[in-house]
């Protein structure tokens, strides 16, 4: 698991407080208080990093409502003792089928029809097999995030990159290609083939 500064868990704290502080306050001084708050966490996001303080403030007030993580669904195929993965077009490297949760879906329905349009494979959600908190994971994210990993088995289809993927294939816990380690790494890949040999393994969980 990654560890991350110091800094960038007091800029998401002070992100999250000021956020949370807007959607329950009608108080005019207390809105001044907790825009300052987001103020203050962009300050400190640009110092450390290449990203400016306005685009970072604005996408702080972009995001409504009370602070909660996000959410990261991931497909874990196995077919002959190899896994699918498909290759991101964002930076060309290899990840399970998944993304960003989408309000109002099932999480089971959701992480079905990522594997169906990233890898042209119907599947059906059989087991949760994994809980991560994802910014303990390299890259750095800004936002909180967790990613829950299901177990899929397939029901029809054939490999079909998408406009998100480039390529789809299955491969072998010991012949991986390059990973898009925010979205899947080798510890993942472990726990998924250590499910598939122990179809009695609990849910691994941070």
């Amino acid at each position: 698991m990654g560890d991350f500064p110091k800094w960038l868990d007091l800029a998401r704290e002070i992100q999250a407080l000021g956020q949370t502080g807007l959607t329950y306050t009608k108080n005019e001084y207390d809105i001044q208080r907790y825009v300052r708050l987001l103020e203050i966490s962009a300050e400190i996001v640009a110092t450390y990093t290449d990203l400016e303080k306005e685009p970072v403030l604005q996408n702080f007030f972009s995001q409504p409502g009370y602070a909660t993580p996000k959410i990261d669904v991931r497909g874990a195929v196995i077919r002959n003792g190899k896994i699918l993965l498909v290759q991101e077009r964002m930076d060309g490297k290899w990840a399970m089928p998944g993304g960003w949760a989408d309000v109002g879906d099932l999480p089971s329905a959701m992480v079905e029809r990522e594997v169906w349009e990233e890898s042209g494979f119907k599947v059906k959600a059989q087991k949760v097999l994994a809980v991560y908190d994802a910014n303990r994971i390299s890259p750095m994210e800004l936002y909180h995030a967790y990613k829950i990993i299901f177990l899929c088995t397939i029901l029809m289809g054939e490999p079909t990159p998408s406009n998100e993927t480039l390529a789809v294939d299955f491969f072998e816990l010991g012949d991986l290609p390059p990973l898009s380690a925010s979205r899947t790494n080798e510890r993942m890949l472990k726990e998924v083939f250590a499910h598939a040999e122990n179809p009695n393994r609990a849910t691994a969980f941070d």
